[in-house]
């Protein structure tokens, strides 16, 4: 049987980068970063363009957004992910992944591949998950308290 690629787990610094106000829908930005990689200021325009001419677009096409939401700046060992989530229906995550790798030309065809997230993206999106249900989905939603909320372990 042949496994493919194995890649030995090691955990990534997780930072607050504060809350994004797009339009109505305010998003938490979060810092990934593998060792040795920061978020430069390139990136955080990166993101704020794809949050503006793709993502903005998509939330008001589709209606039913709760105007919430958060967003990944990624800075991985091959390539830059930028993820933006953000919740429609009440208990629905939609999600919009830009991935370029370093060097290349042209970001990465997310329809050909069409990549969730990483194991680290997990583990900030399954705790955006347990966040939104106990703060949104509680019979007295705190948008409040879900905004105040970040996944951050401690070293």
């Amino acid at each position: 049987m042949d496994l493919g690629p194995i890649v030995r787990y090691q955990p990534r610094i997780i930072s607050d980068l504060g809350l994004w106000k797009e339009q109505a829908v305010t998003f938490k930005l979060y810092a990934l970063l593998a060792d040795g990689r920061s978020v430069s200021e390139d990136m955080r325009k990166s993101a704020k363009k794809i949050v503006t001419d793709d993502v903005l677009p998509r939330i008001r096409e589709m209606g039913d957004s709760n105007d919430l939401g958060f967003i990944i700046i990624h800075p991985g060992e091959t390539g830059l992910s930028i993820s933006a989530h953000w919740w429609v229906q009440g208990s629905v995550l939609c999600q919009h992944n830009h991935r370029h790798a370093y060097g290349a030309d042209e970001p990465m065809d997310t329809v050909t591949r069409p990549v969730i997230a990483c194991v680290w993206e997990l583990n900030i999106i399954g705790a955006e998950q347990i966040c939104w249900q106990q703060t949104m989905m509680n019979g007295r939603p705190a948008p409040t308290a879900y905004l105040d909320f970040r996944h951050i372990p401690q070293a």
